[in-house]
């Protein structure tokens, strides 16, 4: 049964409610599930479960618990989605970066899993970067990242394996963002990019308008396959 728990901040302050779904026998591996701007919604929580249901350990974190603790939102409303832009611009990703670390000392150290990869969507997707780059997480996962093309001076700390999903049509993340991106990550030997031409923003959200079929399957595919090498 899927559960929320409460896991200390680095410091020992705080909390942080984290959602965390668990496979039936023993965890193949971990997965952090960093949500977009829109908290742990029904599409996170789907995620969570899918990847229990493929034999990992999955924990959401509440991101924005700081703030505005237990917000679910719907990106295809324009109020909610203005609403989760509000948030954005006061999320502290350098604080976001410790919570993800805390999350990963208390998988390792109270759930008993050795291995932990993570996967993000849009400011989740800049948080892997920064993961991989800032933390031991051993395999990261980002899906449409947010601003990544202004953090490529932290590439050369990244030591384990970091995969890109970039859309072309991304209405968040301009072609000269998405070139400087490849400009400064494509020779990196722990860093693979995949380009979906034509696709925009959120085109791997679990449900919803701004999902594209064909397109979050072969992203979501490339993922699983990457985890199954890399986690085990």
């Amino acid at each position: 049964m899927p559960e929320t728990v409460q896991v200390p901040e680095l410091d020992g302050q705080g909390a942080i409610p984290t959602y965390v779904t668990r496979p039936q026998g023993p965890p193949r591996a971990a997965i952090i599930v960093i949500p977009e701007i829109f908290g742990v919604n029904e599409g996170i929580r789907k995620k969570c479960e899918d990847w229990s249901a493929k034999g990992y350990l999955a924990a959401a974190p509440d991101i924005f618990w700081r703030f505005a603790p237990g917000i679910e939102l719907n990106p295809d409303i324009e109020a909610e989605m203005q609403e989760a832009l509000g948030y954005f611009g006061q999320y502290d990703p350098d604080l976001g970066v410790k919570d993800i670390e805390a999350l990963i000392h208390w998988i390792r150290r109270e759930a008993g899993v050795a291995k932990v990869g993570l996967v993000g969507f849009c400011l989740g997707g800049k948080m892997a970067y920064m993961a991989a780059a800032r933390t031991d997480i051993d395999a990261s996962v980002g899906y449409y990242g947010v601003m990544i093309d202004q953090m490529l001076n932290e590439s050369k700390a990244i030591a384990n394996p970091l995969l890109l999903h970039i859309p072309t049509a991304d209405g968040f993340v301009p072609a000269e963002a998405q070139k400087a991106m490849h400009d400064g990550l494509d020779d990196h030997p722990r860093i693979t990019l995949h380009d979906y031409e034509g696709l925009d923003h959120g085109f791997a959200a679990a449900s919803g308008n701004r999902r594209d079929e064909a397109g979050a399957q072969l992203a979501d595919s490339r993922t699983e396959a990457f985890f199954a090498e890399h986690l085990g």
